[in-house]
């Protein structure tokens, strides 16, 4: 097989770059430059196994520079008018599922979670799952708690699958052989390494395959199809029997196994599940369902036109927000991926590297593949399988008295009265997790709190109990320290605040 990516027969490659039509002279040229620019990268692998597998990533990407390009000289955009909302039958209520003790499909079923992020938005180094969350516990250990006691109370075997990325792979796999004597099947594979483009050239910015790994990125989870194939695990998993894949976020702890859910699915026949919770004014920006010339479709705001944002972000038009907990046949992932259906929307990330460089990150979004799957629908199932910690602010709640632990899996204390979680907004001082960590000698009780604002430098002592709303700030240069058992109701403090122990 040749080494560039011009190769001349489409049955031979999947990638065949030279037959695409492109639309206008500069798309054609911008096209040609990146082909010649990429073709010299993969020149430079020598190993023939890796170049080979370079060379397909980078036809993967090349299929999705093209797209972009397309998109952008048709002045492609969603038409607006022609957005909807799903019809009654594209969202089931979860409610109307029936619960299940145990699934005759359980052993059919494999678990992903998305494990590509990094924790720097916490302040934490390396992948985002090894974060400790709960009772001495990550993410990771979590997960693996609630697989391995699934397994052993029904007596099945759910492989626990991670996709990691070129960030988190290395430190993961390092991780996961502390489980090696437990109930579980651990499986990791890669999703795709993509060459960040300079705004200005619309030229890849790595100058060598293996260089600078700043100028490289995972392209968004929608990869997910793509590499689940290539690396060979989809194989294995459909020869091992499994037919069905449960998705979610590693940072999602809502999202646990519903057995009910995966005998719907199965019930249905439907190949992708998607599921939704109700839209609250804290997920404006969360992607929604949407009927597009009567298709369902995953709109995401990065592809709304700036005059209709403020329209995407009601709750009054779109009511109903995607979880990214999906629930996929595998064999179906095998046809569209093997026929080249997929056609995600492409969605531009602009960055601006430390040197100050102008990049493009070309990226796509897995729940945007509904619209490829047969009978696909959503599921409008109950906030709390949505819980995800993005900041301290909900670190805060998941470690706090509003949740129990059992098997790894969070549950809402049946003592708290109200059924919405309270809104928390911690300032700069909790950012990191260290500094938050640091600021509470233990979580305090929050089971009657609504709203609590905290800003500038405060520290809580032991067993502080905190009731409907509550605002500390402590001006600049001032410190506000909460005592040790102080009841905090519908309060509001501000200033200076010290109480010494004696």
């Amino acid at each position: 097989m040749s080494s560039t990516l011009n190769t001349p027969n489409p049955s031979h490659h999947p990638h065949t770059l030279s037959t695409l039509d492109f639309q206008g002279a500069s798309s054609a040229a911008a096209a040609n430059a990146m082909r010649t620019e990429l073709n010299r990268l993969i020149s430079q692998v020598k190993d023939e196994k890796e170049r080979l597998l370079f060379q397909n990533e980078m036809g993967n990407f090349f299929l999705l520079f093209n797209r972009w390009l397309a998109d952008r000289s048709k002045g492609t955009k969603i038409n607006w008018d022609k957005v909807n909302s799903p019809p009654e039958d594209q969202v089931v209520p979860y409610d109307s599922i029936p619960k299940v003790e145990s699934s005759a499909h359980l052993n059919k079923l494999a678990v992903l979670k998305l494990n590509g992020g990094l924790g720097t938005t916490m302040g934490c180094v390396g992948p985002k799952s090894a974060i400790e969350v709960r009772d001495g516990m990550t993410f990771l250990d979590l997960s693996v708690r609630q697989i391995e006691y699934l397994n052993k109370a029904k007596n099945v075997n759910v492989p626990f699958i991670l996709m990691n990325s070129f960030n988190t792979d290395e430190e993961t796999k390092r991780i996961v052989q502390k489980y090696a004597t437990h109930n579980i099947e651990i499986l990791t594979f890669n999703q795709s390494r993509y060459p960040r483009i300079n705004k200005d050239s619309l030229l890849p910015t790595p100058r060598h395959p293996n260089g600078d790994i700043a100028d490289w990125y995972p392209p968004g989870h929608g990869d997910l199809f793509d590499s689940l194939n290539n690396s060979g695990l989809l194989d294995q998993l459909i020869a091992d029997g499994k037919e069905y894949v449960f998705v979610s976020n590693v940072d999602n702890l809502g999202a646990t196994v519903d057995e009910g859910i995966l005998n719907h699915m199965v019930e249905s026949g439907a190949e992708f599940l998607m599921e939704v919770t109700d839209k609250t004014r804290a997920d404006i920006k969360g992607g929604t369902l949407i009927d597009y010339e009567g298709q369902i479709r995953l709109l995401e705001i990065a592809q709304v036109p700036s005059e209709h944002v403020e329209d995407f972000k009601s709750i009054k038009k779109f009511k109903i927000f995607n979880t990214n907990n999906l629930w996929v046949n595998l064999k179906a992932i095998k046809r569209v991926v093997e026929d080249r259906e997929l056609s995600l929307e492409v969605i531009v990330n602009n960055k601006t590297t430390d040197s100050g460089e102008k990049v493009i990150q070309l990226e796509t979004a897995v729940g945007a593949g509904i619209k490829h799957f047969h009978n696909a629908h959503g599921v409008n199932v109950p906030r709390s399988r949505f819980l995800p910690v993005k900041s301290t602010s909900d670190l805060f709640l998941v470690t706090s008295d509003l949740y129990s632990l059992t098997h790894g899996e969070l549950s809402v204390n049946p003592k708290r009265m109200f059924n919405t979680v309270p809104l928390v907004k911690l300032g700069d001082h909790f950012k990191k997790v260290n500094n938050f960590l640091s600021r509470f000698n233990n979580p305090p009780h929050i089971l009657e709190l609504d709203h609590l604002t905290v800003t500038g430098d405060v520290s809580f002592g032991s067993d502080v109990v905190l009731k409907g709303t509550v605002i500390i700030v402590a001006n600049a240069g001032s410190h506000i320290d909460i005592p040790s058992g102080s009841i905090l109701e519908n309060k509001v403090v501000s200033g200076n605040l010290h109480i010494l122990d004696h």
